[in-house]
């Protein structure tokens, strides 16, 4: 079986793919890939790189929902993007195009259809987003993570599914980790993280509170690509731009995770069982996505506009200190997502190819 897969933009849209992939590969040991993600592809070239996955990219626009200038350069970009993937689709053959969402998946999908290559799109979030949108219509099958999103997309050809993960980042350890990490074994660790390509407003609080910090928890703290701060001597406190491999060990050791809301990271939270800080991007999906959680009781969200870095350390300490808050956090998490995702999508793609 010959795949297509296209999303990028965030690692967001490209970690269920990978996790479909890997999965598709174990099974159909002859298939074949083909990433089509955007020009400026960090960190979902670094997620793909070591998959046996070819990789290759095309132009694309930013779909806004707003009056922009650049709209209109960027419909010019969308256009010159199909161009590339009638190309790319031509060469490669593809039995099946899989996208997760992301800008770059509408100019790929759009070529598919031309080209009669039939179309399963994935909506992770709670809020279909843009580029699901535009190629629903053109799609055989949607599969979705929660029931809500049933209601946003076609009936005939709309199945629950729950979100893939990938298998590997559950295989962390936690005695690996303190090793790793250099961390104390007796001693609560926090794991911060601001998305695949860090959130300069949450290093930025964690930086002014790491001193006190300290007192009670050890920090992994992933900051981003380029997004080093200044380094800290402090013992309990681990700075890392991004990563890979490690990160199975990073939940594994972690008490509590702070981090934004995008459903790649809460369907990892909900498969660790991760008592969590949410702090969502202001004004985007994520809110709806953490308002989500925070309702079945499975996070605590914090609102990044009013946040003060005396409020998220506060929440911090709360959690931590309080086992009861820390374990029904954890049981709520752990029940919020479907953990057949994998199945059941593999189960969709067979039907159509």
């Amino acid at each position: 079986m010959r795949v297509l897969l296209s999303g990028g933009g965030t690692a967001g849209s490209v970690v269920p793919l990978i996790a479909l992939a890997k999965k598709i590969k174990e099974e159909k040991t002859e298939s074949e890939f083909l990433f089509i993600g955007t020009r400026k592809a960090w960190p979902e070239k670094q997620l793909i790189k070591n998959q046996g996955i070819y990789f290759s990219s095309i132009h694309s626009g930013k779909l806004r929902r707003y009056f922009d200038w650049r709209n209109f350069f960027d419909l010019f970009l969308i256009f010159i993007g199909f161009f590339q993937s009638i190309f790319l689709i031509k060469k490669f053959k593809p039995d099946i195009s899989i996208s997760a969402g992301g800008f770059v998946s509408v100019p790929v999908n759009f070529a598919a259809f031309v080209l009669k290559v039939p179309i399963l799109i994935h909506q992770q979030d709670i809020v279909p987003g843009l580029a699901n949108r535009l190629i629903a219509p053109f799609a055989k099958k949607i599969t979705v993570t929660f029931e809500k999103s049933l209601n946003d997309f076609p009936k005939n050809k709309t199945i629950l599914t729950g979100n893939p993960i990938r298998l590997e980042i559950l295989q962390g350890d936690k005695d690996r980790a303190i090793k790793e990490f250099n961390l104390e074994k007796d001693l609560s660790t926090v794991l911060i993280f601001g998305g695949g390509t860090g959130s300069k407003k949450i290093n930025e609080m964690i930086l002014k509170i790491v001193p006190d910090l300290i007192k009670f928890c050890q920090i992994i703290h992933l900051t981003g690509k380029n997004k080093i701060l200044n380094q800290l001597s402090l013992n309990r406190y681990h700075q890392y731009e991004f990563l890979s491999e490690k990160m199975a060990d990073a939940y594994a050791i972690a008490d509590l995770v702070v981090s934004r809301a995008g459903m790649g990271t809460l369907t990892e939270l909900s498969f660790w069982a991760k008592p969590s800080i949410l702090i969502p991007i202001p004004d985007s999906h994520q809110e709806k996505n953490a308002n989500y959680f925070r309702k079945n009781k499975a996070a605590v969200v914090l609102n990044q506009k009013s946040l003060t870095p005396e409020i998220l350390l506060e929440n911090i300490k709360k959690i931590l200190e309080n086992s009861d808050l820390k374990n029904d956090l954890s049981k709520n998490i752990s029940q919020i997502i479907n953990k057949n995702a994998i199945e059941n999508i593999i189960k969709e793609i067979e039907k159509i190819v």
